[in-house]
């Protein structure tokens, strides 16, 4: 049969060779395809799981550091509060107790009555106690506060008089904490402590001459003819100004009568009128005046005449918590009002 005329060879339309191998050609690339898109597939999920996997992973690092960082936080909430601080002056065996009297003497300090009450208390509770030290390193401070551990170390005395209390003196000594320290049995301080200055303070400042300068005019309302008492920026009032001096001669009456009643004989106030002008003296100085009874420090008082040189620590301390939230709280608000002009009397 002859070729027709219509049908050349090569002729994609009309060749079926051509057409079957295009044919081959169309399945080869589907099956290419194919692969490519399988393989395409496969790589997207490996990378969906890939990235799930570190979504998972992440996820669970969140959460172990989030519960440790909630452990730590609980845990430094436990430590600093009060019921996670260790409880000194536990001790098996005979002692002296020791209970360190640091700083001023006022509330919601460390040498607050509170503080040095509850210490006292238990260390003359504790029945392994063989005497008791107080030693202080103070400039004074309030006359209430004072007078507070002043009452309450004679009255536990009182109670428990096979219990001496001694008051050792380190470097400082003075007005409000020799006002504690002259309620033990004996005081002792070094020979270069200094002992003493009985006398009571109260400061403030005045700025009516800045107020004029600056042009400020002060618009206080009160009821009542001395309830601005003593407002640094008002002129000085001259009967206001007498009766508070004759509130720091009442305190320091107080303060001396308890220094007398303390110490009695040994004070040479007689012959030394000066013992109660507030002024302070020397270790070595106040031991001839009788202000102290002896020089040594605790190591010597708890050796050589207390007889138990073991000392436990009964000094009880706020925590780092409690201090930094009074601090924020009343402490700020006295020392504003002590910036402004106003303090009560100080044993200093």
């Amino acid at each position: 049969m002859s070729e027709s005329k219509d049908q050349r060879p090569g002729d994609p339309w009309t060749d079926d060779s051509y057409l079957d191998k295009s044919a081959s050609r169309s399945k080869e690339q589907v099956m290419t395809d194919n692969n490519v898109d399988n393989k395409t597939w496969k790589l997207l999920e490996k990378a969906v799981l890939a990235s799930v996997s570190e979504q998972r992973r992440a996820r669970r690092w969140g959460i172990f550091f989030k519960t440790l960082t909630f452990a730590y936080l609980i845990s430094m909430l436990f430590f600093f509060s009060p019921f996670g601080v260790s409880s000194k002056g536990a001790s098996t065996g005979a002692h002296t107790a020791l209970i360190e009297v640091r700083g001023m003497i006022a509330d919601q300090e460390n040498a607050s009555a509170d503080n040095i009450v509850s210490a006292l208390r238990k260390a003359f509770e504790d029945k392994n106690t063989k005497g008791i030290v107080m030693r202080i390193n103070s400039p004074g401070g309030s006359p209430v506060q004072s007078g507070y551990i002043y009452d309450e170390i004679n009255r536990l005395r009182g109670l428990n008089p096979n219990i001496k209390v001694y008051a050792v003196i380190s470097d400082l000594g003075a007005s409000g904490a020799y006002y504690i320290a002259s309620a033990a049995d004996e005081i002792y301080a070094d020979k270069s402590s200094l002992v003493g200055s009985i006398g009571v303070t109260a400061a403030g400042f005045g700025f009516v001459g800045s107020m004029e300068k600056l042009g400020v005019d002060r618009r206080l309302y009160t009821s009542g003819e001395h309830k601005a008492f003593l407002d640094p920026f008002q002129p000085q009032n001259p009967a206001e100004t007498q009766f508070w001096q004759e509130v720091l001669q009442t305190t320091h009456k107080q303060f001396i009568n308890s220094v007398k009643q303390g110490r009695g004989a040994r004070l040479k106030d007689a012959e030394h009128p000066e013992l109660f002008s507030g002024l302070v003296w020397s270790g070595e100085q106040a031991l001839e005046l009788g202000l102290i009874d002896a020089l040594g420090n605790s190591s010597y008082v708890a050796r050589e005449v207390i007889g138990h040189e073991k000392l436990v620590d009964f000094t009880l301390e706020e925590s780092p918590f409690d201090r930094f939230a009074k601090k924020l709280g009343a402490s700020v608000a006295e020392r504003i009002a002590i910036w402004a002009g106003f303090s009560g009397p100080q044993l200093r």
